[in-house]
């Protein structure tokens, strides 16, 4: 573009064709500074502009990718990238307009011009490539590249790259503007680092918690024992991922069956972990155990000597015995189970000890006779005590309620408190098991 331009008027011409009028309106000349402040100007705007666009992704793939295309349209590189260092190597985490490499590319981190920046820590420009002895080639036709290094504080992730096909094609003024924006990048960099790190670490728990939930369920009966004129089901919901509540039936001799419920304190992970060990104390005991009382004494006292966790267990251990059609039990701090012969609903008061883990204590047994029609709930404090929206209780009055309905069940009683509790958060594990005549 010209410094000046002007205004022509219409050109005004005499008989004998001669030219008599026809004049020309100045304007005032535009000076060099003034194109190259108003250029710095725009420069200073293009930067602002890609500063804001990069500090406002956090995807890392999505930010490179962008910074790279940005450089090149607007500063009119012929090719931009983004280098990372990972260890002892260079990763081409974005590329734009290289036709020799390709994004995600490796190499050592002590070649070509890049090795150099980072040894350093200083942008270095070269205005003709042919006279760089580490230049490592990209396109056959570049002449000119800067290249500057990304710095978190004084810590050094990557460089950052541009080509030119001219030779000395990147001006002062438009290397520091680089350099300013490589500051930017540097930190949009570092901080999409971070936020991916931390979504790799949160992926790696939520698959630890799924293992750990898929070996915890393993850990419950699949299906329930058949025994002749009784009917078990049973169900579990823990608050979280894994929990400390845990049911069980145990095989033992002359076709009786051991059942048993527990709730350790506290939820999550330490939970499950100090219920995995309960579990494996209880069967170990069980077939050599003369009663529930005995039972319950022997894991108080291997969990007093072993797990000086700080932790309890409440637990109810029962004994049914078909042939003769009772229930003998023994309690460690568990909630009372709910019986219904009949239609007279009532529940079990008992001496109910003190929960495992905590003093060395002995457990009173208690022996049912089971009569022709009933149902018997055994459950943890995470089903009574299970909170609506204005903080009441499920309670033992809807406990009461469902085993007095004949047609009860498991699942209709989860699927009651699911209800009850409503857009509220289960704040315990929740475990229920039924026994009921056939």
């Amino acid at each position: 573009m010209y410094p000046w331009h002007g205004a022509v008027n219409p050109i005004s011409i005499e008989k004998g064709g001669q030219l008599v009028a026809g004049s020309i309106s100045p304007i005032p000349r535009v000076s060099a500074p003034a194109i190259f402040q108003q250029r710095r100007v725009d420069a200073l705007v293009s930067l602002q502009k890609a500063a804001q666009q990069i500090a406002s992704i956090l995807e890392l793939d999505e930010l490179l990718d962008t910074i790279v295309h940005r450089v090149a349209v607007d500063f009119g590189c012929i090719e931009s990238s983004i280098l990372l260092l990972d260890g002892d190597e260079f990763h081409l985490a974005a590329v734009h307009g290289c036709t020799q490499s390709k994004k995600g590319e490796r190499w050592p981190a002590t070649e070509g011009l890049s090795a150099q920046v980072v040894a350093t820590g200083r942008a270095h420009y070269a205005p003709d490539v042919s006279q760089e002895l580490l230049y490592r080639a990209c396109e056959p036709n570049t002449r000119s590249e800067v290249i500057i290094p990304l710095k978190v504080h004084d810590r050094i992730i990557g460089v950052f790259g541009a080509s030119h096909h001219e030779l000395d094609a990147f001006p002062r003024a438009q290397i520091e503007i680089l350099k300013a924006l490589a500051g930017h990048i540097a930190i949009a960099v570092d901080n999409a680092q971070r936020i991916q790190h931390e979504r790799r670490q949160i992926q790696h728990l939520h698959a630890e918690q799924d293992e750990a939930r898929r070996i915890q369920q393993n850990l419950l009966p699949r299906n329930a024992p058949s025994i002749p004129g009784f009917q078990l089901e049973a169900a579990c919901a823990p608050a979280g991922a894994v929990g400390g509540d845990w049911y069980d039936y145990i095989p033992l001799g002359d076709g009786r069956v051991a059942l048993v419920l527990a709730d350790v304190s506290g939820k999550g992970m330490p939970a499950a972990l100090l219920m995995s060990a309960a579990r494996g104390i209880v069967r170990s005991l069980a077939p050599m155990a003369s009663g529930p009382g005995e039972v319950l004494t022997r894991v108080n006292q291997m969990l007093l000597d072993d797990f000086l966790t700080g932790r309890y267990v409440t637990m109810i251990y029962a004994v049914l015995d078909p042939a003769a059609r009772t229930l003998t039990f023994a309690s460690a701090g568990h909630p009372s189970p709910l019986l219904c012969h009949g239609g007279d609903v009532r529940l079990l008061h008992t001496d109910a000890g003190m929960p495992l883990g905590l003093f060395r204590c002995e457990f009173t047994e208690h022996t049912l006779k089971l009569c022709c029609d009933f149902r018997l709930l055994f459950y943890t404090d995470g089903i009574s005590e299970a909170v609506n929206h204005d903080d009441q209780e499920f309670g033992s009055t809807h406990l009461t309620e469902f085993v007095a309905n004949h047609d009860c069940s498991v699942f209709q009683l989860m699927q009651a408190i699911n209800e009850f509790r409503g857009n509220g958060t289960q704040k315990d594990d929740a475990t229920v098991v039924l026994l009921r005549s056939a």
